[in-house]
């Protein structure tokens, strides 16, 4: 529950950054974004919540330990890599991020390449994935159920991943290409 309640205390904190996201940006106002915040988030999120309060599976304190350490990697990932990106945006001129390397592009926009967004072309996916899992696991393995959300949310990543880059690569053009080669795991370092 704690680390659901800080997810959504996230959201609301740095509800300002949703603006210059995909959701937004690219794909707009419609029936995805509504049918998804309306129905998947409200009972897919919770999904494990609700198990644990049914089931209560019992963990040893090394497994919750562990749990809690891939919770807090996840959301240190996500929440540093979204704030890095979301101030770049805003002012990329400001000197705090003047250490983080780029690639220009013909449309006058800067890409990342150093930082979080060096390890990874969306490193925010990688960490929101390990949260995901981690709520999961908090529910043992008496059962699949739990661990719907967190397959779920990968496809779903992974697919948002593949039109994302399909559209900086008509956008960007030669730039996407150099970035691609500087950046090349998609969203989890050494392996995809």
């Amino acid at each position: 529950v704690a680390f659901q309640a800080l997810y959504v205390a996230d959201a609301l904190w740095f509800e300002d950054a949703i603006l210059t996201t995909m959701d937004i940006i690219t794909d707009g106002f419609g029936f995805m974004l509504v049918f998804g915040d309306l129905v998947w988030v409200p009972f897919l999120y919770c999904l494990q919540t609700r198990f644990l309060q049914e089931h209560g599976d019992s963990l040893p304190w090394y497994c919750l330990a562990g749990i809690a350490i891939l919770n807090m990697v996840g959301y240190t990932i996500f929440r540093g890599s979204n704030s890095q990106k979301n101030e770049f945006r805003k002012n990329p001129y400001n000197p705090e991020l003047a250490h983080l390397e780029t690639i220009p592009t013909s449309t006058g926009k800067k890409l990342l390449v150093s930082g979080w967004w060096g390890m990874c072309r969306k490193p925010n996916y990688f960490g929101d994935i390990l949260m995901a899992l981690s709520w999961s696991l908090a529910c043992g393995s008496s059962t699949p159920l739990p661990y719907f959300y967190p397959v779920y949310f990968t496809i779903l990543l992974v697919h948002r991943e593949m039109r994302d880059s399909e559209h900086c690569a008509k956008k960007y053009k030669a730039s996407w290409d150099r970035y691609c080669e500087r950046v090349k795991y998609r969203i989890c370092p050494l392996v995809y």
